[in-house]
């Protein structure tokens, strides 16, 4: 079973940026995708972006398209999230995750079997 780290979370004035970093252990980092979620108090887990194993392809909601660039070092087993003007609607605990072997749809979180424990992203107004 794979672990997942994140790191680089904080507080952030509105406007500003962090950078998100998942390091994995293990050596088959390279063959998944990975993907980034967040969760805000009281809502639901919700997609926020999502690279494939080489890197090749990336995905985001609409609601970060344009501001948020996720990347991966695969020689390091670690996987990032650039997050730029940040807004306070951004504020959430943000986890990353290992897609399925055989993974279908990436927006959706049932698609990934590993997850990490979070790192708090807030944004102040």
């Amino acid at each position: 079973q794979v672990q997942l780290v994140e790191s680089g979370g904080g507080l952030v004035q509105a406007g500003g940026s962090l950078r998100l970093s998942c390091a994995a252990s293990g050596r088959t980092f390279s063959l998944y995708a990975m993907g980034w979620f967040r969760q805000a108090p009281g809502k639901e887990r919700e997609f926020v972006g999502a690279i494939r194993w080489g890197g090749e392809s990336t995905y985001y909601a609409d609601s970060v398209k344009g501001r948020f660039t996720i990347s991966r070092d695969n020689a390091k087993n670690t996987m990032y999230l650039q997050m730029n003007t940040l807004k306070p609607e951004d504020t959430a605990v943000y986890y990353c995750a290992r897609a399925r072997a055989m993974m279908s749809d990436v927006y959706t979180k049932d698609q990934y079997d590993s997850w990490g424990q979070g790192t708090q992203v807030t944004v102040s107004s």
